[in-house]
């Protein structure tokens, strides 16, 4: 059966592959959990298997955080040998950045797929902005991001957000910690650490609330799709690293613009199939 499905869907089965190791790589390079990439990925290949927008763009939302768990812990380890990871900013943010992803989850479950297309691509749209045009020059000052009038409205905030989209959390952490005047460099390598915070209690609470769901692709455990996430995974533990070594050594202006093109073309896509 195994075979006789691989064989009928090798494109699909090829497009979860590469999806899978561009998010990982891009994880490594950019400090982004991937689910820009492989939330729209997914999304497409459920909808090709017959899957409803709902439960489509759901599972995908999930098991793109099931694929980040695997992304971020190999991209952060490669990211910590070279010195650049932010310690303290991962432990007072952490458990923050947790609890708003269990909400974020279960939350999830009551929202029509509508609201979260809007979510996903109203967060992809400022991503692409500030990586095609960059943040506004000025003055940069270095802030303190472990008082607690940081680190919870800040961190429940990114654990709520990056859990409805499907993100890791590093899309705003690079933004919150470049501009509280951080270099770049750490903030990537610190913000791939986001990942762990939002995915593992993101992608349980998906699980839980979708679990009695109707409609959702085969071989699912609530809202998170084995097969797509073992795919997935295995790519992105290949790519991740790749990434992240090679961020250590470019400034990434040219590859953050053509990021952020992709994101943005990534969100039209979703926008025009749930709404047109």
């Amino acid at each position: 059966m195994l075979a006789e499905f691989l064989s009928g869907h090798m494109l699909l089965v090829s497009g979860v592959l590469v999806a899978g190791f561009a998010a990982g790589f891009a994880g490594g390079l950019f400090g982004i959990g991937g689910g820009i990439i492989t939330v729209p990925a997914l999304y497409a290949v459920f909808q090709t298997l017959g899957v409803a927008d709902d439960p489509s763009l759901k599972s995908a939302v999930a098991t793109s955080l099931g694929v980040i768990v695997v992304s971020s812990i190999r991209s952060l380890t490669t990211h910590h040998r070279a010195g650049h990871v932010d310690g303290e900013i991962l432990r007072s943010w952490g458990p923050w950045i947790a609890l708003g992803a269990i909400t974020g989850g279960f939350i999830a479950k009551w929202t029509p797929v509508e609201a979260l297309a809007i979510v996903f691509a109203g967060g992809a749209f400022f991503i692409a902005g500030r990586r095609i045009f960059g943040a506004r020059s000025g003055k940069k000052t270095s802030t303190s991001l472990s008082s607690k009038r940081m680190k919870i409205p800040i961190g429940v905030g990114t654990g709520v957000f990056s859990s409805l989209m499907g993100l890791g959390g590093g899309a705003v952490g690079v933004m919150i910690m470049t501009v509280a005047g951080r270099s770049m460099h750490q903030a990537i390598a610190t913000s791939a650490g986001f990942g762990v915070a939002v995915a593992v209690p993101g992608v349980m609470a998906f699980t839980i609330s979708g679990w009695a769901a109707e409609g959702l692709p085969p071989a699912s455990i609530g809202y998170l799709n084995a097969p797509a996430f073992l795919a997935m995974a295995l790519m992105a533990a290949i790519s991740a690293p790749l990434g992240a070594r090679l961020a250590h050594r470019l400034n990434g202006e040219l590859l953050s613009k053509i990021f952020g093109a992709y994101v943005f073309f990534a969100a039209s896509a979703l926008v025009w199939d749930v709404f047109f």
